[in-house]
């Protein structure tokens, strides 16, 4: 169900989720009473849910929403304002599971690419979360998906998340075995069975203690990066820097509710800033975020060097630039998150000795960034996302 106020936009919007042969547009409502009513009418899996309607406001209707129906995925649209963005990070904690930055003019929604992708993707990804955790089983990808029945409120049947790998077992793992020897004197990665028989190569971390912590999530990661932090006792004591996907002012309003859920200093990196212990850096929306290493401290670098795997920020240039002034002293976890971004950046990371973990695939909302790592051979540990912030802990702590 699409809710938005303008006819234009909410045409636009049906017609983006439409036009993927996987979703089926059941119903559109123009503000939240509207859309309380369609609930009991139409039987929703997903909702795109605008924030400024008259009547009924998207914050008014979400948690009336959720009440009527608590399994139901709501996606929240808002304009690229700083206040939209305090809002939709707002939304996220009172049940809301994402947000989609809305161009802020009709000619500028139907032009956006960008943006058609990000809906289409996000809601995709959110409803076969959901079901999941209703255990309905999604088709393997390939299926040719069947048309939609009228009036059944159901995406159609052949509906697979977008950017997940086809027919990938779920695996959870832990520690990785003891190091096999190679011929050459080097430790080859060690070989772990997760569920269904799944085998993904985990090579050895770093015997040195963490000097620095980075992490890197996409879709999903708002809610993950409150958790990783939520299982931390203490304040780490080194540095944070986080790339999320996300664009200007919503990385701003990030670090700001980072800050307050975890009481440490939290803030967007600063071109030039001194790296801190137990200072979080997020990277600003439409900027990659490096570190340098001149006159005795290492320095925030913020470029405007063109996107990498279609982001910016993008995780792999932060993980090149700490594998350059960090070497075998960087620890990066890799969170949910559609897409790939990471994976270069961490093989460079282990190439000069650093660890990588990512999140296992049954927590995560697309297995695509930490899947990525993970087939790789590029992680040490693949562990659910309420074991991943303990794990973590305890490494930058030096307990290997």
């Amino acid at each position: 169900m699409v809710v938005d106020d303008s006819a234009i936009i909410r045409g636009f919007l049906s017609r983006y989720l439409a036009d993927d042969p996987f979703i089926d547009v059941v119903t559109t409502a123009n503000n939240g009473v509207m859309a309380l009513r369609a609930l009991d009418h139409y039987d929703v899996e997903a909702i795109v849910l605008d924030i400024e309607m008259p009547e009924m406001d998207g914050m008014t209707a979400l948690p009336k929403l959720l009440e009527k129906k608590p399994d139901v995925q709501i996606v929240m649209a808002s304009t690229l304002t700083r206040k939209n963005a305090e809002i939709s990070m707002r939304a996220l904690q009172l049940g809301a599971v994402d947000y989609v930055p809305k161009p802020e003019t009709a000619r500028s929604v139907n032009a956006s690419i960008d943006f058609r992708q990000e809906l289409v993707e996000k809601v995709k990804a959110w409803a076969a979360r959901g079901r999941k955790k209703r255990n309905v089983d999604l088709p393997e990808q390939g299926d040719a998906p069947a048309a939609p029945t009228a009036g059944t409120g159901r995406l159609s049947a052949g509906f697979v998340t977008a950017a997940r790998p086809a027919a990938r077992p779920v695996a959870t793992f832990a520690r990785p075995a003891r190091e096999v020897p190679a011929a050459a004197g080097k430790a080859e990665p060690a070989i772990q069975s997760g569920a269904a028989g799944a085998k993904l190569a985990l090579r050895p971390g770093s015997m040195r203690r963490p000097k620095i912590l980075a992490i890197g999530s996409s879709t999903g990661g708002p809610q993950a990066l409150m958790k990783f932090f939520s299982q931390f006792t203490k304040a780490p004591e080194v540095p944070v820097l986080i790339t999320q996907h996300m664009p200007a002012n919503f990385t701003a309003i990030l670090a700001k509710h980072l800050s307050q859920s975890t009481g440490w200093p939290s803030n967007e990196g600063q071109d030039g800033e001194v790296v801190k212990p137990g200072h979080i850096y997020v990277a600003p929306g439409g900027r990659h975020m490096e570190v340098t290493e001149g006159e005795g401290a290492v320095r925030i670098r913020l470029t405007d060097e063109p996107p990498e795997n279609f982001c910016r920020p993008a995780v792999d240039p932060m993980f090149r630039s700490l594998a350059r002034v960090y070497g075998d002293t960087v620890l990066a976890v890799v969170l949910t998150g559609m897409g790939h971004d990471g994976m270069k950046g961490a093989r460079e990371l282990t190439r000069v000795g650093g660890t990588v973990m990512a999140q296992d695939e049954a927590t995560s909302v697309v297995w695509g960034m930490p899947g990525a790592v993970a087939t790789a051979g590029l992680c040490t540990e693949i562990l659910p996302l309420q074991d991943l912030g303990v794990r973590t802990a305890k490494r930058l702590q030096g307990v290997a």
